[in-house]
This record gives structure tokens, sequence and C-alpha cells, in this order.
């Protein structure tokens, strides 16, 4: 947990003990960032920051949904990042916002123990850094939550290139197909979907997510409405770009399941066409082979008609079968 005041000259590191002496500092805004929600972090959101029950539950909690909550003296928003793990998983990272006329609060959700933190605070290290090189001189809380929120959205369009730039070395595999192993070739591209498609999802909730932060009169002034309003935007551009990237791998699914069915269909017509010649051979040699009938000897007349037949019986299906295309 870390408390840090934000003025127009920087920004300065408190210990959480002078929390409530900054809230009264007029000439900055207070920033708690908490990547651990814990004991300590809810005294500080249930004292000095006031936030609701309800709040502090679902900073405590995993939000696999992203929300957003307005009261009078602040605005509470969840939203999501993507992270890609191992054999195609997607992880996803929770980012809370509180915001207020003095501070600023972002709690960094429950994460899975194989997320390291420095992935889950990469948007708020990324801000800070920014802040104590002097780029970014946030005037208010609404401008550091905007700025946070912006590289949330760096974030999710950054997932979707990658999963574009890999597109292309599938897109070779697939016209360059042998079709002998297609399980692991279609395996990979449906993950490469999930990835996109979990990345879309995120970036189309959060885009409504911000355009009902932008409708919000009574709670909400008119600075983060108006940053919600360019938010919303940077998301649909994100789940735009996704978008694409579905459309053009689906079709390129389609491509190689399609090029995959009709190989099997040509193999199975061609052993329908070797069962089709073999059937009355069988048939016929079945009956002569039967109990019923009884032999003394061979007899080369009768077994040549027998073979002719046969033959004839065979080539004419495996004629018919070549009239009717399937070889």
């Amino acid at each position: 947990m870390q408390v840090s005041f934000v003025t127009g000259d920087g920004i300065t590191d408190h210990p959480s003990a002078e929390v409530e002496g900054l809230l009264q500092r007029a000439d900055g805004f207070v920033w708690l960032d908490v990547p651990e929600y814990d004991a300590d972090a809810d005294a500080l959101l249930a004292g000095p920051f006031r936030a609701h029950a309800l709040v502090r539950q679902a900073c405590a909690e995993r939000n696999f949904v992203p929300t957003v909550h307005a009261y009078e003296h602040q605005l509470f928003v969840i939203l999501h990042a993507p992270l890609a793990g191992e054999g195609g998983h997607v992880h996803v990272l929770e980012l809370d916002l509180i915001v207020g006329e003095r501070y600023l609060v972002t709690v960094h959700g429950p994460r899975n123990p194989v997320v390291r933190e420095e992935a889950a605070t990469e948007e708020t290290r990324a801000v800070r850094a920014r802040i104590e090189a002097g780029r970014l001189r946030p005037a208010t809380a609404n401008d550091l939550a905007y700025a946070i929120a912006s590289a949330l959205a760096r974030r999710q369009s950054a997932a979707v290139r990658a999963v574009a730039n890999r597109l292309p070395a599938l897109e070779a595999k697939v016209m360059a197909a042998d079709f002998h192993r297609p399980e692991e070739l279609l395996e990979e591209l449906f993950l490469l979907r999930h990835e996109l498609m979990t990345s879309r999802t995120m970036a189309a909730q959060a885009h409504d997510i911000q355009a009902r932060v932008a409708s919000l009169e009574r709670f909400v002034p008119d600075e983060t409405r108006r940053h919600a309003r360019d938010l919303a935007e940077q998301f649909d551009r994100v789940r735009g770009l996704a978008d694409g990237e579905v459309q053009f791998l689906v079709g390129v699914i389609d491509l190689y399941q399609t090029r995959v069915t009709t190989k099997m269909t040509v193999a199975m017509e061609r052993l329908a066409v070797i069962a089709a010649i073999t059937l009355p051979v069988t048939a016929i040699a079945s009956i002569y082979g039967m109990n019923l009938i009884g032999n003394e000897g061979t007899d080369p007349v009768h077994l040549t008609i027998v073979l002719a037949v046969m033959t004839a019986i065979s080539l004419w299906l495996l004629r018919w079968a070549r009239r009717q295309g399937w070889w």
C-alpha cells in the first residue's frame, strides 16, 4: 500500500497515518495505491475515505464483470485488463478506482497466484513514472484516473496487436498445411481466437461502463463525464480493432476447416468406391463358400465364369463411380 500526494510540482510519498491531514490540503490530492487489499487498506477506506460498505466488499473480492457506482462524494469504477498466460489462458486483471474530489484510490483486485504483482500494477507504475519524470501533471484526481484508464486501454490494444502479429505466420501454416495432423493447428487457431475474444469482451464492457459514467449528471462532475466520453471512444476503438482481427481469424479458421473437411470427404468417397467394388465379390465368394453348397472338386469352367462375373460387376461399379465423379 502506497500513500502519495500529487501536486503541480510532482508526487511525494507519505505514511498512511498522514492520510487525514493530506486530505485537508488544498494544494493537491491524495493517491492511495493498493496492490494487495488487506485489513489496513480496508480501515483507510472505511475511515478517511468514507467508502461505502459495498465498495469495500467489491475491492476485497474478485469481480469478473466491470461496474460503476456513483455516490454523492465519490465514483467507484471496476475495469479489467488482459494478460496472456500459458496454454492460451488469459488472466483477467482487475483494477478498482475510487475517485473523490481530493483523492484517488486504486485497488488491484485479487489475482491468480501465478500473476506477479509487477504485471498487475503495470498501469499505475507507468503513470507514477510519468509524474516523477515530469511528463504528466494531473491537476485533479479525475485527471489521474483518466491517465490510468487510458493506460489500461493501451494494454488492451497491445494485447490485440500481439495476437494480430501472430496471425500471418498461422495463415502461412494454413495455406501450406499437409493435413497429416490438423488437430494441432486447429487448436492453436482456436486458442488465438480465445485471446482475441477475451480482449474484445473487456474493451466492450469498459466502453459500456464509461458510456454510463458519461451519462450520469447527478453525482458526476462535468470533468469526469468529459474524460469518460473520451475513454469510451478509446475502448470502442480497441473493440473495433479486435472485431476486425476476429473476423480475419474466423475466415482463416473456416478456410482451414473447409480444406480439412474436403480432404476427409474425398478420402471417404474413395473408401466408399473401394467398398462398393469389393462388395459383389465378397457376396458371391460368401455364397460359394457356404456349407450349403458342396462341390467334390474344382470345376474350371464354372470357376472361370464366376470370376468373370465378379470382374465384370467390379468394373461396371468402377465405371459408374467414375461417372459420378467419386475418383
